[in-house]
C-alpha cells in the first residue's frame, strides 16, 4: 500500500483549530444494508491525518483510503495480527501439485450492503477488472493466467509459474477488495462503495468526515459498534487535543515527541509496534543529472539517516537502509553507506556534476515529509547541493508523481508482507509503481526468478541479491522503519495495534 497507500503523519505543528474543517459536498448513501443508520451500539469517532482520494479499492493507492475501506471490503483471505494469511471470503483453499492451480471454496451466505448475493463471478470480475483496466494492482495479477469460477462458491486461478506468494498478493490489503459490478458500472463506487465488510458507508460529506454504519448481517458476526465516523484532521496538535478533549476517541495523527509522555494520567491508551513500512526518497532518473547513479550515490552519502529520523519520528523509528525491517523473517542487513559529506563531493565531482539543484517534492498531508526535508536541506547544502522543498496537498503530489513531474520526492510505502511486494512493483523496469524510472536487467532477472522459487532458503538469497544492487544504484535511497503509533480512549476495548497498519474495528466497542 504506498502512502500514496501507502502513510501516516506525525510531526509537531501548531494548535489552531478544532478537528473538522466543516462544509464539502455531502454524499448520503442512507445505509442501504441491513446495518443501516439505525444500527444499534455506540458510535466510535476517529480522526484520520488525511482524507481519502477516493473510496474505489482498485485505483486508490491512499492509505487514507484504506483506513476507512478495510472496514467496507473483503478480500479473499487476509493477515492476521502476526501477518499470516487466514481465510476471509474465502474459506478454505488448496493448490495442485504441479502448483500450478489454486482452488478457493468460498463462503456461503455472503451478502454485498445492498442485499445481493456475493458468488464466484464477483471474484473473477473484480479481479479481471484489475487485469483488464491496467490497474494499479494489476502487476499482482502478472504470474496469472486464467481466473474461473467453477460453481457459485468455487474459484480457481490458474498461474503461468510457481507462485509462492499468491495469497498475499491477493489478500495482503484492501486494493485487491472484492467489489460488486453493478457498483462499478453505475459509476458509484468512488464516493459510494458498496461491500460485504463489517461496515458500511452511510455518508461522505467532502472535506470533513466519512460515516460507516455497522453491517448487522456480517458473514463474521455484526460488530458492536453502531457506527464509524471518519473525520480528517491534519494537524497532530489538533488530534491530540481532540482525543484528551473526547471530541474523537482514535487516531493515528499523535505528535511523536510526545508520544512517550502520553497515557501516564490513564486518559489516553497508546500502542506502539514495529511496522512492515518503509520511509525513502528517490530521485527521477528520467532527468539528467539524476540518470547517472554517481550522482544518487552521492545524496545517498549525503544524508544523516539518525538525524532525518530524529527530527522526522523522535525515535519512534529504525533507521535502515533497505526496505525490509529486522522484525521480518525476510530481513537483509546491507548498509553501504555512511554519512560522509567528502565522499558525496567526490562523487558528485567524478559525475562532473556542481551547483546542483533538486526540485524536491513533499506533501502537507504527511508532515513528516516536510521535516524531513529541512534536514536533509542542511545536510546537503554542506555538499554543494540545494534542495528546493515543493510542497503540495496529497492529490496534487500523486498526481505530479504519476507525470514524472519532480526530480525527487520523499514517501513511504506500508503494508508491505512479501518481500516481492518490498521491490517488485517499485524496482522491477516492468514494476507498476517504479516512478523514479529505475531500470537494470539483473535486478529484473533476480526479481522475476525469486518470484516463482519456492524454496524459502533460496528465495531469500536470490531477494539478497537483487536488493544488494537497488541499493548500490540507489533506486530508492532508504531511511528509516517507522513505528506504528495510535492512540485512543480507555473505554475503546477489543482494538489492537497492527504491524501493517490495517484499521480493524470489527471487534472494538465502546464502554460506559
Amino acid at each position: 500500500m504506498r502512502v500514496s497507500r501507502w502513510s501516516t503523519a506525525l510531526a509537531a505543528l501548531v494548535l489552531t483549530t478544532t478537528a473538522c474543517s466543516g462544509g464539502g459536498e455531502s454524499v448520503d448513501v442512507g445505509g442501504s444494508g441491513s446495518g443501516g443508520a439505525d444500527a444499534s451500539g455506540a458510535q466510535l469517532v476517529a480522526a484520520l491525518s488525511a482524507e481519502p482520494d477516493q473510496l474505489d479499492p482498485h485505483k486508490t493507492t491512499a492509505y487514507a483510503s484504506f483506513q476507512v475501506l478495510e472496514n467496507v471490503y473483503d478480500t479473499l483471505v487476509q493477515p492476521d495480527e502476526q501477518l499470516e494469511m487466514r481465510p476471509a471470503l474465502a474459506e478454505s483453499w488448496e493448490t495442485s501439485k504441479d502448483q500450478l492451480t489454486w482452488t478457493f471454496k468460498l463462503r456461503n451466505g455472503v451478502k454485498f450492503h445492498d442485499g445481493k448475493d456475493f458468488t464466484a463471478d464477483d471474484v473473477v470480475y473484480s479481479y479481471e477488472r484489475i487485469i483488464d483496466e491496467e490497474l494499479s494492482n494489476a502487476y499482482r495479477f502478472e504470474s496469472v493466467k486464467n481466473v474461473r469460477a467453477v460453481d457459485d462458491t468455487t474459484v480457481e486461478i490458474e498461474v503461468k509459474r510457481p507462485t509462492p506468494n499468491l495469497l498475499a498478493l491477493i489478500g495482503g490489503f484492501k486494493g485487491m477488495a472484492i467489489v460488486s459490478e453493478e457498483n462499478v458500472t453505475s459509476g458509484d463506487i468512488g464516493r459510494g462503495p458498496v461491500g460485504t465488510g463489517p461496515f458500511m458507508l452511510d455518508e461522505y460529506v467532502s472535506g470533513d468526515s466519512i460515516t460507516l454504519t455497522a453491517n448487522e448481517d456480517y458473514w463474521g458476526g455484526a460488530p458492536e459498534l453502531g457506527s464509524v465516523q471518519f473525520t480528517f484532521v491534519s494537524e497532530p496538535t489538533v488530534a491530540l487535543a481532540n482525543l484528551q478533549s473526547g471530541e474523537v476517541q482514535w487516531t493515528d495523527n499523535l505528535p511523536p515527541q510526545q508520544v512517550e509522555a502520553l497515557g501516564s494520567d490513564g486518559t489516553i491508551e497508546t500502542g506502539v509496534v514495529p511496522s512492515n513500512d518503509y520511509w525513502y526518497f528517490a530521485a527521477n532518473q528520467a532527468r539528467p543529472p539524476f540518470d547517472d547513479p554517481l550522482v544518487r550515490q552521492a545524496l545517498a552519502y549525503g544524508v544523516d539517516r539518525e538525524e532525518i529520523t530524529e527530527a522526522a519520528k523522535f525515535g519512534l523509528a529504525t533507521v535502515n537502509q533497505t526496505a525490509i525491517p529486522r522484525t521480518s523473517q525476510w530481513y537483509y542487513d546491507y548498509a553501504p553507506y555512511s554519512y560522509d559529506p567528502e565522499r558525496a563531493r567526490q562523487l558528485l565531482d567524478e559525475a562532473g556534476v556542481e551547483n546542483l539543484t533538486i526540485d524536491f517534492m513533499v506533501t502537507n498531508e504527511y508532515p513528516e515529509t516536510i521535516s524531513a526535508a529541512q534536514v536533509m536541506a542542511d545536510q546537503l547544502s554542506e555538499v554543494g547541493v540545494k534542495l528546493d522543498i515543493r510542497t503540495e496537498d496529497f492529490a496534487t503530489w500523486l498526481d505530479d508523481q504519476a507525470k514524472g513531474n519532480f526530480d525527487a520526492f520523499m514517501l513511504g510505502w506500508l503494508g508491505n508482507i512479501d518481500p516481492q511486494d518490498f521491490y517488485y512493483a517499485q524496482h522491477h523496469s516492468d514494476g507498476a509503481n517504479n516512478y523514479q524510472k529505475y531500470s537494470n536487467p539483473e535486478v529484473d532477472r533476480l526479481l522475476d526468478q525469486a518470484g516463482q522459487e519456492t524454496d524459502d532458503e533460496q528465495r531469500q538469497e536470490l531477494y539478497n541479491q537483487a536488493v544488494e544492487i537497488i541499493v548500490d544504484d540507489a533506486s530508492y535511497i532508504y531511511l528509516y522503519n517507522p513505528d506504528v503509533v495510535q492512540g485512543w480512549a480507555p473505554e475503546l476495548k477489543g482494538y489492537t495495534v497492527r504491524p501493517d497498519r490495517a484499521i480493524r474495528f470489527h471487534q472494538a466497542s465502546l464502554s460506559e
